[in-house]
């Protein structure tokens, strides 16, 4: 196996730089040495295209190392494997990065539109041709079974579909003026360097979502992806650079324990004039705080604490079946995913069996074996969390129907059904983010709407009702950005996602190419009568 032409020239380049005088003999081979290394790392991902596996940064168009040497280990979460290695990048790094995007912002920047659509079509097009590896090593190294890794990818590369289309509908528009001689025109620019800084639930999508709008509207992006799931986002940057994507455009710093001070960066740096962060509330509200030094323009999807709610005229077998898609993808760890299940009384016993005896047939096991139907949580600590919901809620009064244990020395649980769970619960009031459904009975409609908007967070909710009546009502009354009526699936690129109160702030997917421009009016006067 070769790697890619810029790899190759990059080893040699430095060796060639070096103040060593060795022979040409041992430069041959430690270049050769690296070669094989690299070789040898990426076969442990089993892709059609090993190329698409990186181990290094990318900074102004070239793979880079850490100047520190450091190194972050990523382990596949069902098995603890290592999978390899990315730098880990500090300050320093950033720095060079912003500085990178700095500069091609100014080419990519006066781009045409039709010229950056036909660009993210063929990153789109290369998602697409490469599914299969690109859903593989979403599953790897997130966990996730292959089904909903390739399913991932094809979210993912919906945004760059998306975006592509919604670069050349960046309009502008003219309004009237009450002075005769005087135009007002209003255009819309892109607003510069981007830092983008994503989760690990989802190591593709949750990428594109934020670099599809930013290079769709002509900005440039440094990116800082999750130690946990790097490599994806990794991919991404290599099928950008095969669409075409210029030097410096797309730019990523990987970071683990210099994660404060690369965000610290990214959020305060002048350079930068927008940030996009998807992850926990706490985290947001410290990012937001760094991003008002300059005040930047920010994009913050935070956590969720979703209710979904079932009346007593639902379809009681589609409320089942949508509870289990939206509370246990991804093992229950995705932001809008139901954490608190409501369900009226005179259909309580019958919905809490329904669903016991389908997460009773759950496989939980290593995504890549044909037969899992969840995988393992991210790492221990979001293992921990569930096990501590699980036992609060227990000692509180709730029943356990289903799973409720962790299977020893790994970091899968049980796909768990809890019923009667109490209101002080911890479960009510914390995002779990994992695979605990828990039921709580109500008897009014006024009743699970106070219950339902008493969080500090609202990103997601979902109902089910054949009352048209209260669809509506329910549908408004939600205090949530997003709500599912009937359904429990809302993702999509078409989409404004975004949540309100602590849930954060702006919108991705739909109306997300907004977020990257600034909008500017340009006053003509001295036109005459």
């Amino acid at each position: 196996m070769r790697l890619p032409l810029s790899y190759r020239l990059s080893i040699s380049h430095s060796l060639q730089n070096s103040s060593c005088t060795a022979p040409r003999s041992l430069l041959r081979i430690s270049r050769q040495h690296q070669l094989r290394m690299a070789s040898s790392q990426a076969s442990v991902f089993g892709l059609k295209d090993s190329t698409l596996i990186k181990f290094q940064g990318f900074i102004n168009g070239q793979w880079v190392d850490a100047k520190s040497g450091d190194k972050i280990v990523v382990t596949n979460p069902a098995t603890n494997e290592e999978l390899g290695t990315v730098p880990e990048m500090g300050l320093s790094e950033t720095k060079e990065a912003i500085d990178a995007a700095s500069k091609a912002f100014v080419g990519w920047s006066r781009t045409t539109a039709k010229y950056r659509h036909d660009i993210l079509i063929k990153f789109f097009n290369l998602m697409q041709e490469h599914h299969d590896d690109l859903g593989r090593l979403i599953t790897l190294e997130n966990g996730k079974p292959l089904a909903e890794g390739k399913g991932e990818n094809a979210y993912s590369a919906s945004f760059m579909e998306w975006f592509a289309e919604e670069a050349v509908r960046t309009y502008g528009e003219q309004i009237p003026s009450a002075v005769t001689s005087t135009r007002n025109i209003v255009i819309k620019q892109p607003i510069g360097v981007v830092s983008i800084l994503t989760p690990w639930n989802f190591p593709s999508a949750m990428i594109t979502r934020k670099l599809g709008a930013a290079l769709a509207a002509g900005c440039t992006a440094v990116i800082k992806p999750p130690p946990e799931t790097p490599f994806s986002c990794l991919a991404l940057a290599e099928l950008g650079r095969r669409a075409g994507i210029p030097d410096g455009v797309i730019n990523i710093v990987t970071t683990q324990k210099n994660v404060v001070e690369v965000g610290k960066e990214m959020c305060e740096n002048k350079i930068v004039k927008k940030v996009s962060f998807t992850g926990s509330t706490p985290v947001a509200k410290l990012l937001y705080g760094m991003a008002a030094t300059t005040l930047k323009k920010v994009s913050l999807e935070a956590g969720g604490n979703a209710p979904f709610i079932v009346f007593d005229d639902a379809n009681i077998d589609e409320a089942v079946e949508a509870a289990i898609l939206c509370k246990f993808r991804g093992s229950g760890q995705t932001c809008v995913c139901a954490n608190r299940i409501y369900v009226q009384s005179s259909v309580y016993a019958d919905f809490a069996s329904r669903l016991a005896e389908r997460v009773a047939t759950f496989k939980v096991g290593n995504g890549l074996e044909a037969d899992t139907t969840h995988g393992p949580l991210i790492h221990t600590r979001a293992l921990e969390k569930v096990e501590r919901h699980v036992n609060d809620a227990i000692s509180k009064g709730a029943q356990l129907l289903v799973g409720g244990k962790s299977i020893p020395n790994t970091s899968f649980f049980l796909p768990t059904v809890l019923s009667d769970v109490p209101s002080n619960a911890l479960i009510n009031t914390e995002e779990t983010f994992g695979p605990l459904a828990a039921l709580c009975k109500f008897e009014t409609e006024d009743e699970v709407l106070r219950l339902a908007n008493d969080t500090d967070v609202g990103l997601a909710g979902y109902f089910f009702s054949r009352d048209v009546g209260r669809v509506w009502r329910v549908a408004e009354k939600l205090e949530v950005g997003m709500v599912g009526a009937n359904t429990g699936i809302l993702s999509q690129a078409v989409i404004p996602f975004g949540g309100v109160k602590e849930s954060g702030l702006g919108r991705e997917g739909g109306h997300g190419i907004e977020e990257y421009m600034n909008t500017k009016l340009i006053v003509f006067g001295g036109l005459g009568a």
